[in-house]
């Protein structure tokens, strides 16, 4: 197919970014047969229960438009866990806006606060839709590294990043594809900079029961003087293991939330209603529940971990999200040449296992060169076939 030269020149805003790393590793292991440790999806069912849930709403007829920012059962659902486990008190009829996903929930959010000429703080290694969307959304993006081996910032380079132009920081916690779980005296620190500066702070919580080693979740939100400054993005996805249903939320106060309504409205109009009513009943799920689900990654993570230092990566735990962000060690000394995406293809050519080259996940092409991600949100059966095939590093 051809086009006339006389064709206006189209989006440059879209020659700023490039396509999602993650997606294309998808595909090339979809191609070529090989075990998907990039994308981070489950690879076993969610609940019996979760899934009748969906069912039932479908035979009951719940197949048509839903209110464009969320059923009210949903949004009351969301409101009452948001104030038990997280600490968040809001109004689910003002407050809360249900999304296609928790990635809807961050563009519609960057949309409804930023202004030409803002800046949007990332901490990096970030999950790769964050640089896009701040630029999509009109913002210039700041970058702030978390540095290996516990993914700590440097506060001076926080405080620095902070200025009259900075809208809002992103702050995602537990991190993909670091592991980090933000602690509270993070969080109020990085709270001080947001209220000096006027600043709000967006937090992709989605990993919020994904813990290991003790640790615990806080959100920005239940922070003092930050529940007006925050907005809260969270998801089914993850935590139900259901990323395929796109059904995810943000919380705010009421003035931002009318604005992310707004901008979701005309993105998406409205999420799947089906899975809506789905998510009520996903959302009532007993303790007992997520305990078994971190039993289960927690042991995923620890075999993983161990063979890939066998093989010669070396390890930073993860504290936290389904995720290692692993350092190539004597693998980069023996494929130097090939860079981190070749490293990537190399890997699955040895192994047929997909991962993520580091590079996708900050902002320069120089950084993460040393650095592959992979994902064990994965059965046991699959866990032990990839660590079979790891083994053939060795040789």
């Amino acid at each position: 197919m051809t086009y006339q030269n006389t064709m206006k020149q189209l989006s440059e805003i879209t020659t700023k970014f490039t396509e999602s790393v993650i997606r294309e590793m998808t595909r090339i292991s979809s191609a070529r047969g090989g075990i998907n440790l990039a994308q981070g999806f489950p690879d076993f069912d969610p609940p019996r229960i979760i899934r009748e849930a969906a069912i039932d709403a479908i035979h009951q007829g719940w197949n048509q438009y839903a209110v464009t920012y969320g059923e009210a059962d949903l949004r009351e659902a969301i409101a009452r866990k948001a104030f038990q486990y997280n600490q968040i008190e809001c109004d689910p009829h003002t407050e809360v806006t249900v999304t296609c996903g928790a990635t809807e929930a961050m563009i519609a959010t960057l949309k409804a606060l930023v202004n030409p000429g803002d800046e949007i703080i990332i901490f990096e290694p970030f999950y790769e839709n964050y640089g896009p969307d701040a630029i999509l959304s009109g913002a210039k993006p700041r970058y702030v590294t978390l540095k290996a081996p516990d993914w700590s910032y440097d506060s001076k380079e926080l405080t620095a990043a902070f200025n009259r132009k900075t809208k809002a920081i992103i702050i995602n916690t537990p991190n993909n594809p670091t592991g980090k779980v933000f602690s509270r005296k993070e969080l109020e620190e990085i709270s001080r900079l947001c209220i000096k500066w006027d600043a709000m702070a967006v937090t992709d919580e989605i990993y919020e029961h994904i813990l290991y080693d003790q640790e615990t979740h806080i959100s920005m939100a239940s922070l003092d003087d930050m529940a007006e400054r925050t907005v809260t993005i969270n998801s089914l996805s993850k935590t139900y293991s259901v990323t395929g249903w796109r059904v995810g939320w943000a919380i705010a106060g009421p003035d931002i939330t009318s604005r992310i309504r707004k901008v979701h409205d005309f993105l998406t109009v409205g999420a799947p209603t089906p899975f809506q009513k789905a998510g009520v009943c996903a959302l009532k799920m007993p303790e007992a529940y997520y305990a078994s689900l971190q039993e289960r990654y927690n042991t995923a993570r620890n075999r993983i971990c161990a063979v890939l230092k066998t093989v010669g990566f070396n390890v930073d735990v993860p504290k936290g999200a389904y995720y290692i962000m692993a350092h190539t060690g004597v693998l980069m000394d023996r494929y130097q040449d090939m860079g981190a995406k070749g490293l990537c293809l190399k890997l699955l050519d040895i192994t047929g296992i997909a991962t993520v080259p580091g590079t996708a996940f900050y902002h320069s092409p120089v950084m993460g060169h040393d650095q592959v991600r992979f994902c064990f949100a994965k059965n046991e059966q699959t866990i032990e076939a990839v660590c079979r095939r790891l083994e053939r590093l060795i040789a």
